[in-house]
């Protein structure tokens, strides 16, 4: 059996490369060690960037019915401290509320329409690998075969076979010693508390009635033993979260458990509180997660690469690993095409662990910083009280927020000449009149193809770009509202190079020709 391709695990983030993959010509095999999907809720949210990166993708309508396009959240929390987002002039954080099971049904649903072959119950047990492809070993119903393909991609997880296989450390970046439970429960009716009237689930639920502490509210809350948060989204169920500090040694082997999490609220609150297993099949929420926090030494060896949680794992403290490891294949995905496919200049696919490795290590940064903030004790309580100071200046809330969207990210120039302000940056999503009617960016790059965009009177620009047509989507546009005339966006959504009518006419040549060179290789 061969393939371009082999994506070793069908999660998320394995689906989402597939189909770039497919998109780019490419045949990706996925391996997916479970016989069916989870019910399981590993995460529950989508926030940041990579919304926009769906909806790049024509992906968003599917997640979000009836919404035309991502929509940012006016309240947040940093480390549980509440931010208020409504005064930024610009809030980059957008947010969903998506059950990852759904999310890869959803994935799934578009990897099977783009052709991609996913095998389940296939697991990947070792490879080998030389200078034309790789071999890999996979169990499956009907014993042990081998795949041979051109590239391995890791999308397996924190205990990744890939990583370790590779022989690539996975330092870690020091232990927040804390660990964190929640589970979808049902609270009785006796001890729930809120304005039972209201047609609002929040108002219904907002506080517990205890005989020992009296009432205590939902939201978050922390104190000398811990933190917690209590919710509900929908009727009869509500979500409790636990944090403890100084318990880091428990035996990952054991399930978690509904009690587990009771008994985990009760030494933060010093009371027991009643609770049970959510009715139906699910999925509901039930997890068990220790600090740690690592990013593998290196994304590749060889024609082997690493994705998402094989290449890094941190507290999952606002939902930050989907943003980062979503964006982690898309960036990989038209590089390995590019290498398949004849055309990547040299050093492209080094590029890789050079942009994605630092986004990692800022997730790394923000969620450990978050995690100190939720510590107990009165010299965090104090910490807690000047940061809630700071993020009164807009400037200070502007520059957190933009962290944890992961909207700071910078890639760098791939050359030595000046480069315009906006390469490297997120492309914004520009609207404008062109010969495919009024049009957005994102409307463009639902092929994940690369775009260069002419805003000249005479379409001058497209002209010096014609010996890359075969790879990139020449686009004239008009009446955008935008500060360059001419801009060349990578198929992940970044700017590789801009220009505006400032620049000299020759500048505006050579600069293009040697960014079309560095991204996407030779003239045809």
């Amino acid at each position: 059996m061969t393939a371009d391709v082999v994506v070793a695990g069908g999660g998320p983030n394995g689906l989402m490369l597939a189909c770039e993959l497919r998109l780019a010509g490419l045949r990706p095999v996925v391996l997916e060690r479970l016989p069916e999907r989870s019910r399981a809720i590993r995460a529950e949210a989508l926030v940041g960037r990579v919304l926009e990166l769906l909806d790049r993708r024509g992906l968003y309508g599917r997640l979000s019915p009836g919404q035309d396009g991502p929509v940012t959240t006016p309240f947040f929390n940093f480390g549980g401290v509440p931010l208020d987002l409504r005064e930024l002039p610009v809030n980059p954080l957008y947010l969903l509320r998506i059950p990852q099971p759904v999310l890869e049904e959803r994935l799934g649903e578009r990897a099977a329409e783009l052709g991609v072959d996913l095998r389940r119950d296939h697991e990947v047990l070792g490879f080998d690998q030389d200078a034309d492809g790789v071999r890999v070993r996979v169990r499956t119903p009907d014993g042990e075969q081998e795949i041979v393909a051109r590239y391995l991609v890791g999308c397996d997880g924190a205990h990744s076979t890939i990583r370790k296989s590779a022989g690539i450390p996975f330092p870690d970046y020091g232990d927040q010693d804390v660990i964190s439970r929640g589970a979808d429960v049902v609270l009785p009716a006796e001890v729930l508390g809120g304005e039972q009237g209201s047609d609002d689930i929040l108002q219904r639920n907002s506080w517990l009635e205890t005989p020992e502490l009296g009432r205590v509210p939902f939201g978050y809350h922390r104190n000398d033993r811990g933190a917690y948060a209590i919710g509900s989204f929908q009727p009869g169920v509500q979500i409790v979260a636990t944090w403890e500090w100084g318990r880091a040694h428990i035996d990952p082997a054991v399930p978690a458990t509904v009690a587990e999490v009771a008994e985990s609220l009760g030494r933060i609150l010093g009371a027991e509180v009643p609770m049970s297993e959510p009715p139906g099949p699910g999925p509901h929420r039930l997890y068990r997660l220790a600090g740690d926090s690592r990013v593998a030494e290196r994304y590749r060896s060889g024609r082997v690469f690493l994705v998402g949680d094989a290449a890094h794992v941190h507290a999952g403290i606002n939902g930050p690993g989907l943003n980062l490891g979503l964006q982690d294949g898309v960036n990989l995905a038209w590089k390995l095409a590019a290498a398949l496919h004849g055309w990547a200049p040299p050093g492209l696919l080094d590029t890789y662990q050079q942009e994605r490795r630092p986004a990692a290590e800022r997730v790394v940064m923000q969620t450990q910083a978050q995690a100190a903030l939720m510590a107990p004790g009165a010299n965090v309580t104090s910490l807690r009280e000047l940061f809630g100071e700071l993020i009164g200046n807009p400037d200070t809330l502007g520059a957190i927020t933009a962290v944890m969207a992961g909207t700071d990210l910078h890639y760098p120039a791939p050359d030595t000449t000046q480069p315009h302000a906006m390469t490297g940056r997120w492309a914004p999503d520009v609207c404008f009149s062109s010969a495919h009617g009024t049009t957005r960016l994102a409307d463009l790059m639902r092929g994940a193809r690369p775009v260069l965009l002419d805003f000249t009177a005479d379409g001058a620009v497209t002209e010096l770009a014609n010996g890359w047509k075969d790879r990139v989507d020449l686009v004239v546009g008009q009446d955008a509202d935008l500060a360059v005339d001419a801009l060349l966006v990578r198929p992940d959504g970044y700017v590789a190079w801009a220009a505006d009518l400032r620049t000299p006419p020759a500048v505006v040549e050579t600069g293009l020709a040697a960014a079309l060179r560095s991204w996407f290789g030779p003239a045809a």
